[in-house]
């Protein structure tokens, strides 16, 4: 449905609850008629206030787009979310205008479910008018306030004091697929009751019993889940987030992901020792340049990996790899190869990835389900770098580790199945963002640089500079701006101490859960089933009855200090005459970090020089358009083609950030992971020679810059 067609149907269903409502029907349903038509009014006032700031959006945002054929940037993103919410809202008026007189119509029901979406459209209003501030104070095509660092602080203080619950409650996830959305509701329920167990001196039965009993009322009060999610996502530590995140790298749960994905006859766990490399000069093979293993922060340290590979391929069983194996049971399932067959000659490509995580979570174990579809589809083996991760090892290390399983892979490559001829690097978020930043020290090393990369919602500016589509971490589930605070900060170094691992112990034995953990986890994801059972009164009723005291606790207009529009006499405002966005009393704690290591080029490549960049093999993006890191790929991929370089852009619809590790859930995943896979496939079959001179390959078709 076109914009302006949303707004006259709001208008419309507006009008026709508010007459609905304002007759005999209030007598019949008291005050929850009451609250309807207050509702329903001040959806009205922000509709008609919002059409006029929307037909100004329009007008000009595709002027931040890639290209004309890749619309996607961050202003497009919130006037689509903001469509989505005014959708539901139409869908929900339209059913109690026609049931409001029915003998079964629960008015405080459907009273609840309207003042919740009122409460995020008065937040999208908000949203929509830094929006507004952000693209009159920015250049024209930029996103990023970059040289605007008061922006970026108006913007943060902002997200401290909004109130943020309405979006984890009962308007969870309505701006994504609808196929997520019970996903989603799992994950807050998980959380919430995780959190709410988290720190307490429990047994581990204890804690999971306790887990079991609290889960019950997030699935039943939707006002309390939200509340208890915006207080979690804004306040607890790096520690919680670690210890939550890492409960898919637990042997019961990412054995029941195994069970769904495809079998594969290698998954093989490594751990390479730190031992000097010598690599040939890609400008003259005849040269050797010479690669340290990792040192930062406690000196040299091995590097653990994980090769996976669909067919058993000449080398992937040899002794001499054998050797680096750190696998407990049987690295490779005989079982699967008939006996006497002959292994498969070394594939001539070989991906190298890099796993998401935002730097502090997660390994390749938590990837494995996407990475054996892809070994099976590209018929290659992979190689997938389980880095050392923060706040106990910030950059360089995961750099300096990920460089050097880089380099060790391409004199290797035997060992791994491969010979290597071509070299496709990918991976997601900030996984991504190593794929760039290892290239970029390939090129700065002088050793040959990969064919591609295929960088998945990559993380290219690692601060917290303003931009449109980072304002939806207000209302993202997955990437709050809290969380993603932490999570940059982490990798910085900021108030952390790098601490080395103990000898014998890699990253994926020490992310082990005891069961009643597991089990508590488990008994958070069956909330759905058990809502199943619930008649709809009960649910309605109950959460009525917490209703009243979070109005009291979160849904108040802020008058202090604190609000930005009434503190800033010295500029000017945000928001118009009359308007306030919903203030929460739980006050965001958010560390903007002023260290220079978040500016380094090799953390955030979108800050680099040109010559840094120049001579990055093919760069395939593959960005969603509601992530809040939207804005890192459309910057990253223009600054790219301004420069010359072979850059391609896709952005996918109504998918959160890290829909790859969602692999499975979705039929819309599965078409955005096969156009990863098609972008890797792009690189494996490029006609052009692989890179052994220091003239880099350049891909024709898919270089959108200027002709030199």
């Amino acid at each position: 449905m076109a914009w302006r067609a949303v707004f006259t149907a709001l208008e419309a269903v507006c009008e026709e609850n508010i007459t609905a409502l304002s007759g005999p029907t209030d007598l019949l349903y008291g005050n929850a008629s009451g609250r309807l038509v207050t509702c329903m009014t001040k959806i009205q006032d922000h509709g008609r206030a919002l059409e006029p700031v929307v037909a100004g959006f329009t007008a000009v945002y595709h002027h931040y787009d890639f290209d004309a054929d890749t619309p996607g940037n961050g202003y497009r993103t919130l006037v689509k979310v903001l469509q989505s919410c005014l959708l539901h809202i139409i869908h929900k008026g339209r059913y109690i205008a026609s049931n409001c007189h029915g003998a079964f119509f629960r008015a405080n029901h459907n009273a609840s479910e309207m003042e919740a979406y009122s409460s995020a459209l008065c937040q999208l209003r908000a949203l929509l008018y830094l929006a507004q501030r952000l693209l009159h104070d920015n250049g024209h095509g930029q996103l990023y306030s970059l040289q605007d660092g008061e922006l970026s602080r108006r913007f943060v203080r902002e997200y401290t004091s909004m109130h943020k619950a309405c979006f984890y409650g009962r308007c969870l996830g309505f701006q994504f697929s609808p196929t997520l959305r019970p996903f989603l509701q799992t994950v807050v329920i998980s959380m919430v009751s995780f959190g709410e167990s988290y720190g307490k001196q429990q047994s581990g039965l204890g804690m999971a019993a306790f887990s079991f009993l609290t889960s019950g009322k997030y699935v039943i009060d939707p006002e309390l889940r939200g509340a208890e999610f915006e207080r979690i996502t804004q306040n607890l530590d790096m520690k919680f987030w670690k210890s939550f995140w890492n409960l898919t790298e637990s042997e019961l749960l990412s054995g029941l992901a195994s069970i769904a994905s495809n079998l594969v006859q290698l998954n093989l766990t490594l751990t390479i020792p730190p031992e000097p490399l010598l690599l040939p000069l890609a400008s003259d093979p005849r040269l050797f340049a010479p690669v340290s293993p990792p040192v930062a922060h406690w000196g040299p340290g091995p590097v653990n990996m994980r090769l996976i590979s669909y067919q058993l391929r000449e080398g992937q069983d040899s002794e001499e790899l054998l050797a680096f194996s750190r696998t407990e049971a049987t690295p490779i399932s005989v079982s699967l190869v008939p006996f006497g067959a002959q292994k498969h000659p070394p594939s001539p490509w070989l991906l190298i990835h890099f796993h998401g995580g935002g730097f502090v979570a997660q390994t390749s174990k938590s990837h494995e389900n996407y990475l054996k579809s892809w070994s099976k589809d590209l018929n290659v083996p992979i190689l997938s770098v389980d880095y050392s991760l923060a706040p106990e090892a910030p950059f360089p290390r995961a750099l300096e580790e990920c460089f050097y399983a880089y380099c060790w892979a391409l004199k290797n490559c035997h060992l791994l199945g491969s010979t290597a001829e071509r070299v496709c690097l990918a991976g997601d978020s900030a996984g991504g963002n190593l794929c760039i930043t290892v290239s970029m020290r390939a090129i700065a090393c002088g050793v040959r640089v990969p064919d591609g990369i295929m960088a998945a919602y990559p993380a290219t500016l690692l601060t917290i500079d303003a931009s449109p589509s980072r304002l939806l971490t207000l209302i993202d589930p997955l990437l709050p701006l809290g969380v993603l605070s932490k999570c940059l900060n982490a990798y910085a170094g900021v108030d952390s101490q790098a601490v080395q691992p103990t000898e014998g112990t890699s990253t994926l034995s020490a992310l082990g859960r005891d069961t009643a953990l597991l089990i508590s986890d488990l008994t958070h994801g069956a909330s759905n089933w058990i809502q199943s059972f619930l008649p709809a009164e009960v649910l309605g009723s109950l959460s009525s009855s917490h209703r009243k005291s979070l109005d009291n606790e979160a849904h108040y207009r802020s008058t202090s200090p604190r609000s930005f529009s009434s503190n800033s006499s010295s500029g000017p405002r945000d928001y118009p005459e009359g308007f306030e966005p919903l203030r929460s009393e739980r006050l965001a704690v958010i560390q903007a970090t002023s260290c220079p290591i978040v500016k380094n080029p090799f953390v955030s490549p979108l800050l680099a020089p040109d010559y840094l960049l120049r001579g990055l093999p093919p760069v395939h993006l593959v960005a969603s358009a509601l992530d809040a890191l939207l804005d890192d790929s459309v910057m990253f991929a223009k600054k790219l083609r301004d420069m010359g370089q072979p850059v391609t852009l896709r952005v996918v619809e109504d998918l959160p950030h890290g829909f790859l590790s969602l692999s499975g859930l979705a039929k819309e995943i599965q078409v955005a992971s096969d156009i990863c896979v098609e972008r890797i496939r792009e690189v494996f079959q490029q006609q052009t020679p692989p890179p052994c001179t220091d003239k880099q390959p350049k891909l024709e078709r898919t270089n959108h810059g200027p002709s030199n």
